[in-house]
């Protein structure tokens, strides 16, 4: 590991203040389940780490006007998963079980694991993110690799598991800096991008940038799931994932929004399996047609064509689960 400066600050202002010194040059870390590993394995050389666990107001869970419930960055997702102001987003709690870690579930926190880094093995052994324009990828084991927005050098997956739910709900994002005075909400899926050359990463933040919290909207009436398909039991991350809110009344969806993860660069929305649900009464065959709209336009790399039948059953399953009807699963 190389030497780093090692800051930790006590208020906002004082963070923004650390990352403009070293702009691009300077870590972020609360949890450290994943920054730690890479700068091990000299992935990541930062000239300073910035920790935020000592920022109070990072650490809050708070129910504002109207319902929506903010989160702070640094709130931890055991803490995620037994709060009483998020009974009403099982889809989160769904995906923090799925993790099947303690240690992750009581270190990692909200910010650090949407944000996280691919965990492709490319990467992981310092060939680049982009893995030589992505030949390493097409040429070698690709077998968690991505089924959709593929077509580019990017081929990895996003890490997150958090993230499908939070698109499905409509989360907002609280992102600060670089000056003290820039602040703004931006929808959570714009946090996300597909890099395009090396040396950019797979979200929108510039340099001195952060997410301080993630914004909820009230979610009453909104029945929603997440549903991972796993190897099995334990911390490895899901071969394919999907969230789903749906808006039912008199028995009919009115409104649907369906997130595949871990098939894609980025989280991948599904407009084709929401369009098949609205005006429909949700049932195993309906929840199977969405499935299949939602990987038609799939593109398997060599090795990976079997995780469109696993985002297809993540998909029937997720929807099911949301409407409280039986998944066929385990």
């Amino acid at each position: 590991m190389k030497n780093f400066e090692y800051a930790s600050p006590t208020t906002e202002a004082e963070v923004l203040e650390h990352l403009q010194a070293w702009p691009g040059e300077t870590e972020l870390i609360a949890g450290g389940t994943d920054l730690v590993g890479l700068m091990q394995k000299m992935v990541i050389t930062p000239k300073r780490v910035v920790n935020l666990l000592e920022v109070p107001n990072f650490r809050d869970v708070e129910q504002l006007d109207g319902g929506v419930v903010s989160i702070g960055a640094t709130v931890t997702l055991d803490v995620m998963l037994v709060h009483p102001y998020l009974n009403p987003y099982p889809a989160l709690r769904h995906a923090i079980d799925g993790i099947s870690s303690m240690q992750i579930q009581c270190q990692g926190t909200l910010g650090g694991e949407i944000l996280q880094r691919p965990q492709c093995w490319f990467f992981r052994d310092n060939r680049g993110l982009l893995a030589a324009g992505g030949k390493l990828v097409e040429q070698g084991d690709n077998r968690y690799h991505a089924i959709f927005g593929n077509q580019g050098a990017a081929k990895f997956v996003s890490a997150s598991r958090l993230a499908p739910a939070l698109l499905a709900l409509g989360a907002t994002a609280r992102v600060i800096g670089p000056a003290e005075t820039d602040e703004k909400f931006v929808p959570v899926e714009s946090l996300f991008r597909v890099p395009r050359h090396e040396g950019e990463r797979e979200n929108a933040l510039s340099a001195g940038q952060l997410v301080t919290h993630i914004l909820l909207p009230a979610a009453e009436g909104l029945a929603n799931a997440t549903y991972e398909v796993r190897h099995g039991e334990g911390p490895d991350y899901p071969l394919a994932a999907a969230a789903a809110a749906l808006r039912i009344e008199a028995g009919v969806v009115q409104e649907a929004k369906v997130v595949l993860g871990h098939v894609a660069p980025t989280p991948w929305i599904s407009q084709d399996a929401a369009n098949a649900l609205r005006g429909w009464s949700v049932d195993a065959n309906l929840a199977e047609a969405a499935g299949a709209a939602a990987v038609a336009s799939a593109t398997p790399l060599s090795n990976n064509e079997y995780k469109v039948q696993l985002a297809k059953v993540a998909v029937k399953r997720a929807i099911l689960r949301a409407a409280g009807l039986e998944t066929g699963g385990f």
